[in-house]
């Protein structure tokens, strides 16, 4: 289903209005200007320029490599192709840690080269003090709660965060401070369901999750996982929608055997 022209564009004031009114958030990743046509036209209410991108864009192990201007790049691909959904761009590691003035910094660079919506940051209190002074300048932040990707090396592991009762219980007191703070929107990625809808019930801004259970406010995934692009990477959470993989490639091997068949292009495909 197509959207059309006269469909509200989504603000975060508008995903607000969804949570109010018990209406889900789709949310997907967006890398380049062509899938993100295609995903705004279906209808996406967020698409998040992720650092996600180092893993399938790159081919980078983890999100940990991939810079603030490879992000703004992504960025502005998604940027121009977009009509209607709010555009949200990772902040990526090294750029707001430990330094409220430089991640102040990056998140300007973000929404002046990229005419982004908004920026997002993982952790809680860690971080809140650079969440803050990018609030100060106006800037929407969506947090990042759970299992966060840039702090591989320190949880060593992807596996499911907070099921002990003592990291579920700083989750749940992260998240009141990024509301307090000021956050729009936070994910929560791979935590126990009832943990996620604790924390939904609770807040008054969307809960997005990501492995986080039906009981928040709208879903996440990556769209080159979601469309099957990726095939290696087959988590509980993840529910493929397409084979894109073996389509693909089963057209790329078609194309190839007729160009050395000398079948393309026949006579109809030249000039």
């Amino acid at each position: 289903m197509s959207v059309e022209s006269n469909v509200r564009v989504v603000t975060t004031h508008r995903l607000a209005e969804m949570k109010a009114k018990g209406e889900k958030i789709a949310m997907l990743t967006a890398y380049d200007y062509s899938m993100a046509r295609i995903l705004d036209a279906a209808g996406i209410d967020v698409l998040l320029v992720g650092d996600s991108a180092s893993n399938v864009m790159a081919g980078h192990k983890s999100t940990l490599p991939i810079t603030l201007d490879q992000m703004i790049y992504h960025a502005q691909s998604v940027v121009r192709a977009v009509k209607r959904a709010l555009v949200v761009v990772d902040l990526p590691f090294g750029t707001y840690q430990g330094n409220s003035k430089e991640a102040l910094a990056s998140a300007i660079r973000i929404m002046k080269e990229s005419e982004a919506d908004a920026v997002k940051l993982e952790g809680g209190a860690e971080v809140i003090e650079s969440v803050q002074r990018i609030l100060s300048a106006g800037i929407p932040v969506m947090g990042h709660l759970g299992l966060t990707p840039q702090s591989i090396h320190k949880f060593g592991t992807y596996t499911v965060r907070a099921k002990e009762q003592a990291e579920a219980e700083k989750l749940v007191q992260d998240a009141h401070l990024l509301e307090v703070a000021g956050c729009f929107a936070v994910v929560l990625e791979k935590i126990p369901a009832s943990l996620g809808t604790r924390v939904a019930s609770e807040l008054k801004i969307p809960i997005i999750g990501i492995g986080a259970g039906n009981g928040v406010d709208g879903q996440v995934l990556v769209s080159h996982d979601m469309m099957g692009i990726t095939h290696e990477f087959s988590p509980r959470f993840l529910r493929r929608y397409l084979n894109l993989y073996d389509e693909m490639k089963e057209a790329v091997e078609m194309y190839v055997k007729d160009v050395k068949s000398s079948d393309f292009p026949n006579d109809k495909e030249q000039y």
